[in-house]
């Protein structure tokens, strides 16, 4: 996004030969100056070194007057490349320079040179390889009349894709591409097109060597608010998938007892999500409630497929969603963002000596242009990442086209820290370019 012309960054050649002299006077002109008068004037060695002398010198005039000609021409060309649309692009056409860079806000493609289509993504480690998982966005974006006054635009439900990478720039897909798909002959099932399914995360259980997929299940009017499950015995899947429920509550860590939203236990809304496994081998669920004025942490049973009853509330009456947790140095550290629907705006961090909180809100991590509305994207995971020079972690975001769902981008960039008062806080800076290789915590 937003990458400026770099044609006034080109190295231009230095004025090298005088504009009186002529191609081969430089050098070899002054050192024939010297033997002009000289007995060995006539020397045939004499002679061939001043022939050698001036050509080389009309190779070197030749090479600096081409030079930034031919620099240009290679710096256009792949210029229009990355900012193509995707019917323009070729199959070597990449967000991804040599291999290397990451071009947050570009067209991501996979290693068959199509858009990669996963968002709302969650990512996986797992055998030194990174599984993305994520919703696919195709066909026609239209907006429901039960969604007309909020601008809550849709596609119909595809399923969702698996990518893996093992250097988080060359993708592929996986051989089941779609690890869960929609069900079209069944409208009241779950995953019927008519319905929602967002957010993807998958967590692996050591202790039953499964993979299991959280994702928010919903109607086309975003009424229904429930946490779906599905599960495979293998991160490319595919997914089974369990069933839907809300959340229910046996014991409250903050006395709660109930709202207007969800009047009894066995009904706490459930819409943004995502999943977390502690070093423990614990695992949490976090899940805007009560109609997003609340976020909900529950504790996951032993087989990551329910919740135990243990849950607390946090950030109530801040109207959070697109939640995101990773843990760095003891710390956890919470990214979200406010509720605008498909419209950007500034995302929302805190940070926690533990699960349960107190959680301290740090403000608006991001930095540099737009850093007011997260450079125009929304948090949708963070990524640990390790690239043998030491741990960081990726800042992974959804940059929305309301009125094209399906030409949505990402943004991914990495975070920074600071020590704030004995606490550890974030920052993430807005980069046109940045390579995984190189990045250091």
């Amino acid at each position: 996004m937003r990458t400026a012309s770099r044609s006034d960054r080109i190295p231009r050649c230095g004025k090298i030969i005088d504009e009186n002299e002529t191609a081969g006077s430089s050098f070899s002109g002054h050192w024939a100056e010297h033997y002009r008068n000289s007995p060995r004037e006539n020397d045939p060695l004499i002679q061939k070194t001043l022939r050698n002398g001036k050509a080389r010198s009309e190779e070197l005039l030749m090479i600096l007057l081409f030079t930034p000609l031919i620099l240009l021409v290679l710096y256009n060309d792949g210029h229009s490349k990355t900012r193509s649309s995707p019917s323009l692009r070729s199959s070597t056409t990449s967000v991804w320079d040599s291999n290397k860079y990451i071009r947050p806000g570009q067209i991501f493609y996979d290693n068959q040179g199509e858009p990669i289509n996963a968002h709302g993504g969650g990512f996986l480690r797992y055998n030194n390889t990174y599984y993305w998982y994520g919703e696919i966005k195709q066909g026609k974006t239209y907006l429901p009349s039960s969604n007309a006054d909020w601008g809550g635009t849709r596609v119909d439900f595809v399923g969702i894709s698996c990518y893996a990478s093992t250097n988080l720039v060359n993708w592929r897909r996986c051989n089941t591409y779609v690890v869960l798909p929609a069900v079209n002959h069944d409208p009241s099932h779950d995953l019927h097109w008519t319905k929602v399914g967002e957010r993807p995360k998958v967590l692996y259980n050591t202790k039953t060597d499964m993979f299991v997929m959280w994702l928010h299940i919903d109607t086309m009017d975003y009424q229904l608010a429930r946490c779906g499950v599905a599960t495979s015995s293998s991160p490319e899947g595919q997914f089974i998938y369990r069933g839907s429920f809300r959340p229910s509550y046996q014991r409250s860590l903050d006395g709660y007892t109930g709202s207007r939203t969800s009047p009894t236990k066995d009904e706490q809304m459930s819409r943004d999500l995502t999943v977390f496994v502690d070093e423990d081998s614990k695992a949490y669920l976090f899940t805007s409630s009560e109609n997003n004025s609340a976020m909900h942490i529950y504790e996951l049973t032993e087989d990551y497929l329910s919740t135990t009853g243990t849950y607390k509330r946090i950030f109530v009456g801040d109207y959070v969603e697109a939640p995101t947790i990773f843990k760095r140095h003891g710390f956890y550290h919470f990214i979200g963002s406010g509720c605008t629907a498909w419209y950007p705006n500034a995302a929302l961090s805190a940070v926690s000596a533990s699960i349960w909180g107190p959680w301290i809100l740090t403000g608006n991590p991001c930095r540099g242009e737009e850093a007011n509305i997260t450079f125009r994207s929304q948090s949708t995971f963070v990524i640990p990442v390790s690239n043998g020079l030491g741990d960081f972690y990726v800042f992974a975001a959804d940059r929305w086209n309301m009125y094209n769902l399906s030409d949505s981008r990402y943004v991914w960039l990495p975070i920074s820290f600071n020590r704030t008062g004995g606490l550890e806080t974030i920052e993430i800076w807005w980069q046109d370019l940045w390579s995984p290789e190189r990045q250091i915590t």
